[in-house]
This record gives C-alpha cells, structure tokens and sequence, in this order.
C-alpha cells in the first residue's frame, strides 16, 4: 500500500496552528456641522450605534492632513477599456490560455476549469464570452474559442454531481434558518446578558458559498435571500469540526497556495454574479513612491529592507513596535485609539522615527501612548495604497450590499485569501491587536463597536482614491465600512480558514495534472523502449519492479511510517486506528526521550501531509489520521522534519 506522507516542522516566528504572530518587539476639515441623516431608509442601517465616534475620527484625520505640508501622491486608478477588465480576471483565474496567442495550447487551462462547481464555470464563462466579442470586435488575429467548446465537457460531467451537491445544500441550509429564526433576538456582543441564549451558527466550508447561494435563490423556501438582515446583529458563527482536519493560511505549499488564489477570485466573483452585486477589481497605475523610510513607504518596500535586518520578518517592524508600545502602556487607558495625541507632537515623533529607528537611538519612553496610537493609525493611512489594496479595497466596502451576513462572511473570507502576503499578515496583526483592546472594554471604555467604528475611515477612506460622494451616499458608506469592520474583528479566526471545498479543488488540480504528467512519461518512455534493445530494456523493467515490490511490502497494511531525520535515526511505523489523530503522532514521537527531542515542546512541532493530491500541508491536532489517508491515499511516506 502507498501511505500519507507527513513531517514534523519545527515552530518558528509564525505560528500556524495558534494563528497567533510572535512579534520580536526588540528590534528595532470639521464635520462636526453635518446635518444629521435620517437612517431609516438605509439598508445599513445602525440604529443601536452612535455614528459620533466615525466623525470625530474623521475630523482628526482631515486636521492630520492640513497639517502635513508634504504632498500625499495619489494612486491614479484606470478605467478599463472593453474587455480589459475580464482579460485581466482571466489572467489572475489562471485562465489566460483561453483566449489570445495562447488558445491552442490550453491543457494547463482545461484542468481547472475540470474541477470547477457549475457556478464558477458560469462565472469563467461569462468573462470568456466578453473576451470573445471585443476580441472579435477589434479583429485581434488570435484564436478566438467557441465558449461553447470550452465548457460542453465540463458541463456535461457535472450534472450529476451538482444535483446532488444542492440537495445537501438545501437541507443544512434550510435547517441553519429554522434555528436562526428561533433565536432571532438583539444581542449586544460586547456585553451579552445571561439570560439571551445565544446558538450558534455552523458555516459550512465543504460546499462552494457560490452554489450555496444558487441553491438558496432558487428554492422556494429559501427566505433569506428575500430581504436585508437587521444591521445592529451580529451572528455568532462557528467552524465546524473537520475530520481531515481545518487548514489556515499558511498551512499550503506555495504552489498549492497559487491554486487556492486563482480559485478564490473565481469562488468570488461567482458569489457575487448569484448575489446580483457587480465586483470590478481596480487597476491602479503605478506611480512614484517613496524606495526607504517607514511612513508613505509601499508595504512590499518596507518588509524588503526589513528582512535585510530580520531574515523572514512577515510584519513591518515599526508597525510591531507601535503595537508592542501601546500594551506595554496597559491596554485599560479609557478612549485608547479614540482619542487622538496631539497633533504637533505626532508630526515631530513621525519625522524622529524617520531619522532613528533604524539606528536604534529612538526614545520610546518619550511617546506617550495616545500618541503611539495615532502614529499606528497614521502609518496605515499614509500606505501609498490601501492595506486592502486598491484592486480590492471597493469589494471590501461592497460586502456591505450582500444580502445576508452569512453571504458577507462568505465574501470576505475569500476576499482576505486574495491579499498579498504582506496585506493579509499585516491585517491580521491589525485585527488580533484590535481584539486584545476589546478584551479591556470595561476599563478603556472602547466597545466592538467603538473601535469598529474608529478604525473605519483609517482602513476605508483611502486618500489616493478620493471621489466625491453625496451627504446620503456618505453616510451609507460610513456606516456599512464601520459594520464591515465590526464584523471583520469580530470573525477574524474565521476569515483566515481556507474552505474545504477550495482546497478539495486544488487536490483534484493536482490529481488531473499528475494524469497528464503520467500520460507524458508513459509517450516517452515508450519511445525510448523503441530505440532501445527490447530484451536489455525488458530486463531493467523487471529490476525496477523488483525493488517496487519490496519497497511496498516494507509498509504493512494499515500503516502509515513517520520519519524525522533531525530528530530519530529511526522510522517509526504507527498503526492507523478510527481514532488516531495528528497529535497522537506527535505525542508518540516527543516521548521519546533523547537527542533534541528532550528539548521540544508540543507547542514548538507540527505534524505535514506531504506529496500525493497536495504539496504540503500542515495539519491540525484534531486531523484524523485515517480518514486523511482515504482522502490522500497516494502519499508517500510520513516525514517528521526537522525545520531551525
């Protein structure tokens, strides 16, 4: 039998399985005039929260900049021209051999679009087909494909699967709503009473969100879809326990972490196109910036010269050490990240910081904390493009018009899944930092919704895209980027989960190129048994299938073998049992009490399926062995390595 491969990796500066980020924190115009807006008829509505936090921060803001006499460059977004903008989807789905000077070479095309769920074909599907037209509009002398070709296959051995892929849908769904129309109360998350039982609501991760979403709209007892959920509401979602275990970002090779992008931005625009809300990704033009520094500096400049000091650092220092300054001043201080530090001394602290950070001679017992707070806030602003990117920061604010808040999870989930590294490991230092000030609302007086509504404009009202909105249309965006916002703290364990189904698909990638790749080795090794003495070759086939035959009877039935060759001379083969999980695995190899091993802790080693349908990937305690190797039964041999 062929067993799962696994290795046990030494835990270094990230920890994936906590998701918790180990920082090395030593190295180093008014509105206050605003007529009032009748909320009533917002569809982002927040009744139960006061909008007065939102507007002072923004007057702070405005002053900020009034007294910053240096020009902020403006990032200049293009507008599309026909077609541009789908060829440029196509591009980043992986999709490019579809169209163009490529189009007769789209095998590599062809194997996505395999694994697709009906929806995502249908959103692939119609971008093709406004590629097609304005191709055939500017008569490019390319190969122009009949879309119909393209996804008759697919469609065709589909059909089956997705009949059955909605019946499930349907009845988790339908039961999901019984249970959220029995507990349809107001609850305050920041101060729950005893007394309001709260029932949580599963998401389900196996299923694509997009088909969920087409299976609801067309059932007729699907009321969800029919009218916009309370605002003030924030529901209490939950992971359910996966038995192949739940995997994070940061838990896939690479490669493998490349397919789960493209398809994200597909599983997206699926949902969106089912959910009757347009996504169009900005373009921006590059412009100058500044090439050093830490304030208006692009975030991929500023973790290259860090890294130069800090091999590996994933977060920008100065952005840690404001974090580290603000705890280490007690996050109980009341109207912490509300109430701003004075202007002219932040001004003079940011231009300090410029000149000595790096050298190590910055005095840090001199900022006071509110102080601190601001610069925090300030650097995110001053980002040449937004911490959420100018091509996604729109699709950010419009989670807000989705229907439900399931649907808005749903959507930012795979929105945080197309952030670039620096964006998505940034944000979530931001978001785990904004939750330990939360845990200190009874003293600092800053509620969910207080710093919700306080982060907003800094994260959302990015300078470099500024258009001018009406006194309505401001106010709706006020208070649908403050909801996101809540809501974005609120789940942001969930936010960092790759779906299941996501990567069920990147599996079935691999598989079908690994078909492919067989088939190619099969033509040339046939090729080369032509050119060859038939009788020489026939007998280093047997030979190769000798040592094949030894090396499977050298893994019983039933067993998977678990190697570290930093940590054990000596393999150890594991018996697979219905119980057996990743941490048993580790557990057995941590009681062996010699070499390195006596020095490791559990917390410090993980257990990787390596090889097979995947490249790697890290795995929970809770994975269960066994039903990991149905899922992945031609890995190779489990391997404890042994990372420093």
């Amino acid at each position: 039998m062929v067993t799962v491969v696994t290795k046990l990796v030494h835990y270094l500066h990230l920890s994936r399985r906590s998701g918790q980020y180990n920082m090395n924190h030593d190295n180093s115009k008014k509105l206050s005039g605003k007529p009032p807006y009748n909320r009533s008829g917002s569809q982002d509505s927040l009744d139960e929260l006061s909008m007065d936090d939102y507007w002072k921060e923004l007057e702070n803001i405005n002053e900020t900049r009034g007294n910053n006499s240096e020009e902020q460059a403006v990032v200049l977004v293009k507008e599309p021209d026909e077609g541009e903008l789908e060829e440029e989807w196509l591009k980043e789905a992986g999709l490019s051999n579809l169209f163009g000077e490529a189009a007769a070479d789209s095998q590599e095309s062809m194997v996505v679009l395999a694994t697709l769920t009906r929806t995502q074909a249908a959103a692939v599907q119609k971008r093709v087909e406004t590629v097609t037209q304005t191709m055939r509009k500017k008569n490019k002398q390319y190969q122009v494909p009949d879309v119909r070709d393209i996804f008759k296959q697919q469609n065709e051995s589909k059909e089956k699967e997705i009949g059955n892929e909605h019946q499930s849908v349907r009845t988790k769904e339908n039961k999901e709503e019984d249970t959220k129309e029995a507990s349809c109360q107001h609850i305050d998350y920041d101060h729950q009473r005893e007394d309001v039982p709260v029932i949580e609501t599963d998401i389900n991760l196996e299923i694509s969100f997009s088909e969920q979403a087409a299976t609801l709209k067309d059932d007729p007892a699907g009321k969800v879809l029919k009218g916009k959920e309370d605002d003030t509401l924030l529901p209490n979602f939950r992971l359910p326990k996966d038995k192949t275990g739940t995997t994070k970002i940061g838990d896939l090779a690479p490669q493998d972490m490349k397919k789960v992008h493209a398809l994200a931005l597909i599983e997206l625009t699926a949902l969106f196109d089912i959910l009757g809300t347009e996504l169009k990704p900005q373009k921006a033009i590059k412009i100058k910036t500044k090439e050093s520094g830490l304030f208006g500096v692009p975030l991929s400049v500023l973790l290259e010269q860090d890294q130069k000091r800090v091999p590996g650092i994933r977060i920008p220092l100065i952005f840690q050490k404001l974090i580290s300054h603000i705890e280490e001043g007690k996050l109980d201080t009341e109207g912490l990240l509300r109430i701003p530090g004075v202007a002219a001394r932040v001004k003079n602290l940011c231009q300090e910081l410029e000149a000595k950070f790096y050298e190590g001679t910055f005095h840090w017992e001199n900022v006071k904390q509110h102080d601190a707070a601001s610069l925090l806030k300030l650097f995110i602003r001053e980002l040449p493009q937004p911490l959420l990117t100018v091509e996604y920061l729109k699709a950010f604010q419009d989670v807000q018009k989705l229907p439900t808040k399931k649907h808005q999870l749903q959507a930012l989930n795979l929105l945080v899944l197309l952030l670039p590294d620096g964006n998505r490991d940034t944000l979530k230092a931001l978001l785990e930092f904004l939750q330990r000030v939360i845990d200190h609302r009874d003293k600092n007086k800053m509620t969910l919704k207080n710093v919700a509504m306080v982060m907003a404009p800094n994260i959302f009202m990015f300078h470099g895209l500024g258009s001018k909105n009406t006194e309505q249309s401001e106010f709706v965006m006020a208070a649908g980027t403050a909801n996101v916002m809540r809501f974005m703290i609120r789940n942001q364990n969930l936010l960092w989960t790759i779906p299941t189904f996501l990567v069920n698909q990147v599996r079935k990638q691999n598989t079908e190129s690994q078909k492919k790749e067989k088939k190619d080795k099969a033509v040339k090794k046939l090729l080369k048994k032509m050119a060859y003495d038939r009788e020489k070759h026939e007998k280093q086939d047997k030979n190769v299938n000798d040592v094949k035959s030894v090396n499977e009877a050298d893994v019983p039935q039933g067993v998977i073998r678990v190697q570290a060759p930093h940590l054990s001379k000596v393999s150890m083969a594991i018996q697979l049992t219905e119980e057996l999980k990743a941490c048993d695995v580790v557990a057995r190899f941590l009681s062996q009490k010699s070499g390195i091993v006596q020095s490791l802790k559990k917390e410090e080693v993980f257990l990787y399926e390596v090889g097979g349908n995947i490249g790697e990937r890290c795995l929970d305690d809770d994975t269960y062995m066994k039903d990991l190797h149905q899922l992945n039964p031609n890995a190779d041999i489990l391997t404890l390595k042994l990372t420093v």
